[in-house]
């Protein structure tokens, strides 16, 4: 009788609630079934799907250095994986299945349908809670509902973290070598063409190193070097100063609890707060958890339906070109430009600036949120649906913001503010490398009209607030 170990995106060895409780019971197997299929319908980017291949190829090796065996299986659609993971449990004798939590409604339905089937079976099948500091379902506020808001949020979970920060859970120690007949092709990683996929680049590739040495790494550099001034240098996007773990966390190279312990390994893991920056970071990984809780609670979220149930009245304008321009950069203002065209070479953005784009888009542009968000996970490689849509509900003030709707950044005095020497903007924006820190953030803002191999803007940022005001006026 063996255990088997179902990885999702869950893709490392330490720190693996699933895993440390399959291996202390019996003998395990691990398995992975890639759906290309469902990954589309949830907007997954190449770029990801590409990471967690390259991630899943280092997985596979260190499993064999435990002498636990990996099966992979495609299998295009999730409702269509109960029954040939049935198959091989039936196969390789497997008296138990361990997999860890995951909170969108289709992960929820694939694993209830598979718990269905398993009602008239022998197998056991383990659910745990890994992927979120505190268990989903238990933060609640004193009327016993989930919070809605995340400054209450935050202040039960600093209480629970004074309380104790969750621990990791120990390494895990070599099994004894099992012998089973399993075929080559059932442990093969296809490539992603074999997916339906094109490769990014290996430049983009190169950015995104995989292995949970290097995001270890990655993790404990922060820590010592950048945490301390975080708060104060979070928010320039032309500095490298934020931590850039959130594809590893999203694909669970690294676990929310390893940064968690790291963040205070020199308080020797108690709840010491130090300095702004360590309190600074912390809020952010906490904004994760607020989301993943979200997700649970509140699963329309997952069904593209708006959080704030008043808003849904709004009137959205319907206009692709304005959509086009917003998506390839060419919208006229630097700062949105600038992000858009990094999201595009890179798979990724800047904090700061993706609230400046999802904020020109949903207010300015006055575009269904939808849209931005379906386009920012179709090609960012840490798009974590949790984290996506909350943010661009918060965004476009249709989710849990306490703020008001008239909560609208300007792009072009944030774009001074964060970028005042325009660093940022001369990187992502060749064309406009010439002009001055002054000129560069408002080119057409001067009163002789330049001459540049660049779009005017498509919209009065005045005018448009107006319009946005007026639109969410509409709906009280």
């Amino acid at each position: 009788m063996k255990n088997l170990i179902w990885f999702r995106q869950d893709l490392r060895i330490s720190d693996h609630a699933a895993l440390w409780h399959a291996t202390q019971q019996a003998e395990c197997i691990a398995y992975v079934a890639l759906s290309p299929a469902q990954w589309r319908i949830h907007d997954d980017a190449a770029i990801k799907i590409d990471f967690y291949l390259r991630q899943l190829q280092q997985l596979k090796q260190q499993l064999h250095q435990l002498n636990i065996p990996l099966i992979v299986q495609v299998i295009p659609f999730w409702k269509d994986i109960a029954q040939p993971l049935l198959e091989l449990c039936k196969q390789f004798d497997i008296q138990q299945i361990h997999a860890n939590l995951e909170f969108g409604v289709h992960e929820q339905q694939r694993d209830q349908c598979f718990k269905d089937i398993l009602k008239s079976t022998q197998i056991t099948f383990y659910l745990h809670q890994d992927r979120t500091l505190f268990p989903v379902g238990h933060i609640r506020n004193q009327s016993g509902q989930p919070y809605k808001v995340f400054s209450a949020f935050k202040h039960n979970c600093y209480q629970r973290l004074d309380i104790q920060i969750p621990a990791c859970f120990p390494d895990i120690t070599p099994q004894i070598p099992l012998n089973l007949d399993i075929e080559p092709s059932q442990s093969t990683i296809p490539a992603l063409a074999d997916l339906g996929y094109i490769a990014p680049t290996l430049d983009i590739q190169h950015l995104w190193p995989v292995g949970e040495d290097f995001a270890k790494k990655q993790l404990n550099e922060f820590i010592e070097q950048d945490v301390v001034h975080y708060q104060q240098q979070r928010d320039f996007p032309a500095l490298s100063a934020t931590s850039q773990l959130a594809a590893y966390l999203n694909i669970g190279i690294l676990s929310i609890r390893q940064c968690l312990q790291t963040l205070f390994q020199a308080q020797h893991g108690q709840f010491l707060i130090q300095n702004q920056g360590q309190r600074c970071w912390l809020d952010e990984l906490l904004w994760r958890e607020f989301y993943q809780h979200i997700l649970f609670d509140f699963p329309q979220v997952s069904k593209h339906q708006l959080f704030q149930t008043k808003t849904r009245q709004l009137v959205w304008r319907e206009n692709e070109t304005d959509l086009k321009a917003w998506q390839h950069g060419q919208t006229g203002i630097p700062i949105v430009d600038a992000g858009m065209r990094q999201l595009m070479q890179t798979g990724w953005i800047h904090n700061r600036v993706r609230m400046i784009c999802a904020m020109f888009l949903s207010k300015n542009l006055l575009i269904d949120w939808r849209k931005g968000e379906q386009w920012f996970m179709q090609h960012l490689i840490d798009g974590d649906l949790a984290a996506n849509n909350g943010g661009w509900q918060w965004c476009a003030s249709t989710g849990t913001d306490a703020v008001p709707y008239f909560r609208i950044f300007n792009p072009i005095e944030q774009s001074k503010k964060f970028d005042p020497n325009g660093d940022y903007l001369r990187k992502w924006l060749p064309e406009l490398r010439h002009l001055d820190a002054k000129t560069i953030h408002a080119p057409y803002a001067t009163s002789e009209q330049p001459h540049l191999d660049y779009p005017e803007p498509i919209v009065d940022l005045k005018a448009s607030r107006l319009r946005a005001l007026d639109a969410f006026k509409s709906l009280s």
